[in-house]
């Protein structure tokens, strides 16, 4: 079973190697667009700008954005550049601590150009990845990303995840039509089957409203509003403990380097210019007590052993600082309830097992296809219509998901035959 689980995360890992940057996506996006297009509800809503709700009372902005992590963030710089009044609400705009989400993969970063945001891996540190490493049995091999007709700047990039979402944020917050605050939003607001906006508390406890004929939940995998929007069927198949390696140089620079171990893999990536993460993933729910010692005797008994030994001494004086941290990995796929006046993106909506690097690759690819559907219509009224209208949003996502996996073929078949 172990040896099962061990591949069945690696293929995933190699799965998730090549970008999402098929130039075929072009041509299957645009067919699927013009099909869309001739939509019945398409043609009323571009005609009248978005007002007011009903005619009772005027909306406080056009979209709402719950959450500002990666794909909130990203989301409000976007259709803020379009013209839209957005409101984004956070729970806490403090920079984030989390041990996921520094790994971007070259068909992510692809997409941060398409959105005018990749900028926003300058200025933290961001290291450049230009494929993984395999290791396994004393055995090592080397696969690059197929870069060869990109620009020398398109790669992958690691970073802290933290210094990353401050960044989208800030670049949302300088443009006067996003109103970016702190607040906990505790329900949508619901009329006759359609979300009008959201009910919130702000970071002094004054419990407020918003409205806006479009609410986009982006409050991340532990999203507390998902259940209303979709059918929640969250997988937890391991954790990640969590490591930082300080002036710790890889066997190969400025790639990913994944451990095929006993029981699960062990993986390794550049943050900073003098950091590395490490992520061991421990099959289950249940790790060891990092309290009571039993993570730092598993790290160094269990793991240690089996890691190459350019990394072995930095690998323990990262367990002897004491700073480990874990965090379930979760999977849920991607099933809806349209509905009108809201929609679910990032990882409140769609997650897959981490160690694949390609969430944010996946939710930066959404607010592409998002921000093609919205681009051209001025009216969000509808709700009914436009509901119906999003819908070709889940049909594009899953033209690019299909492309992006026949893409990674050849890398199937190169990990298959390693030694």
């Amino acid at each position: 079973m172990a040896d099962q689980y061990t591949w069945g995360l690696i293929l995933g890992a190699v799965l998730g190697l090549v970008a999402v940057y098929n130039l075929g996506l072009l041509a299957l996006y645009n067919l699927v667009m013009r099909s869309k297009s001739e939509d019945n509800g398409a043609d009323s809503l571009r005609k009248t700008p978005t007002t007011a709700l009903n005619g009772e009372c005027p909306f406080d902005a056009d979209v709402i954005v719950v959450g500002a992590g990666v794909a909130g963030a990203a989301l409000a710089n976007t259709l803020a550049k379009d013209g839209r009044r957005v409101h984004v609400i956070e729970r806490d705009l403090s920079e984030p601590d989390r041990i996921v989400g520094e790994l971007l993969q070259p068909g992510g970063y692809l997409k941060l150009i398409e959105l005018g945001l990749e900028d926003c891996v300058e200025q933290i540190d961001a290291q450049r990845v230009f494929g993984y490493a395999l290791f396994k049995d004393g055995n090592r091999t080397q696969i690059s990303y197929p870069l060869e007709k990109f620009h020398s700047d398109v790669a992958g990039r690691g970073f802290h995840n933290g210094r990353f979402v401050q960044r989208l944020r800030e670049k949302a917050a300088s443009l006067p039509n996003v109103r970016l605050e702190q607040g906990t939003v505790t329900s949508l607001l619901e009329e006759k089957g359609t979300i009008k906006g959201v009910q919130y508390k702000t970071k002094a406890g004054e419990e407020l409203t918003a409205y806006a004929p479009l609410t986009i939940v982006c409050d991340g995998c532990f999203s507390n509003l998902r259940r209303s929007l979709c059918n929640p069927k969250v997988d937890v198949p391991s954790c990640f403990v969590g490591l930082v390696l300080e002036n710790c140089n890889l066997p190969f620079e400025n790639h990913g380097h994944v451990v095929l171990a006993d029981p699960s893999p062990i993986l390794f990536y550049p943050i900073s210019s003098n950091e590395v993460r490490c992520l061991v993933d421990i099959p289950g729910q249940k790790v060891p007590s990092i309290s009571n010692g039993e993570m730092a005797n598993y790290l160094k008994t269990v793991v240690a052993p089996q890691i190459p030994r350019e990394i072995f001494h930095s690998f323990v004086a990262a367990v002897d600082g004491g700073n480990i941290k874990t965090m379930p990995n979760r999977s849920m796929p991607a099933a809806p309830y349209p509905t009108p006046g809201a929609l679910l993106m990032g990882d409140a909506f769609n997650m897959r097992h981490p160690l694949t690097g390609g969430g944010m690759t996946v939710a930066l690819s959404d607010i592409v296809i998002l921000r093609n559907l919205l681009r051209h219509l001025s009216n969000l009224n509808d709700a009914p219509a436009l509901c119906n209208y999003l819908e070709s949003f889940y049909t594009l996502r899953k033209v690019t998901c299909k492309i992006s996996c026949k893409s990674t073929v050849s890398s199937v078949f190169l990990a298959s035959s390693f030694p």
